[in-house]
């Protein structure tokens, strides 16, 4: 399951978080990377890897759909969101964006955040809410979907 784990985080929020910007910023020439762009940047990838952990040692699987965790993760920082990983992947594209002050990368990290709003809503919470039933249920009232109040329910 560890190359499953692996291949899945290459695959899916390292191609959103990594190689896709490379084709973003290849025409124009990475330019000057502002430090600032550090902090969201850093802090995205060590959520990010703490969330994949956690699917993998906690919730016996990966973040693919094809090996998903067979246990509910609520541990870590799922005690404060219901989706860290994509908040830690939003994060690294944003820390991309204003890092090269750039326009297209932050068109880009707007529309991935959309995107992951719209798959978070209609697809992952029926999912879990069928797989999981009243342990779910219970989870989603005491955290809330991103973090704090805002686009909550």
């Amino acid at each position: 399951m560890f190359w499953q784990a692996a291949l899945a985080f290459l695959i899916l929020p390292g191609m959103i978080a990594f190689v896709i910007l490379l084709f973003l910023i290849a025409p124009a020439g990475p330019g000057p990377f502002w430090k600032v762009g550090l902090v969201p940047l850093g802090f995205g990838i060590v959520l990010l890897l703490w969330c994949v952990r956690d699917f993998y040692v906690v919730g016996k699987g990966t973040l693919a759909p094809w090996a998903p965790p067979q246990e509910l993760v609520v541990v870590g920082l799922y005690r404060v969101s219901r989706n860290p990983m994509y908040v830690a992947v939003m994060l690294v594209l944003w820390g991309w964006a204003l890092g090269f002050h750039s326009r297209p990368l932050a068109l880009y990290a707007l529309a991935v955040t959309i995107a992951f709003h719209l798959r978070v809503v209609l697809a992952e919470e029926p999912w879990l809410a069928r797989r999981h039933g009243d342990r779910y249920a219970q989870y989603k009232g005491r955290v809330p979907r991103w973090l704090g109040p805002i686009g909550d329910s």
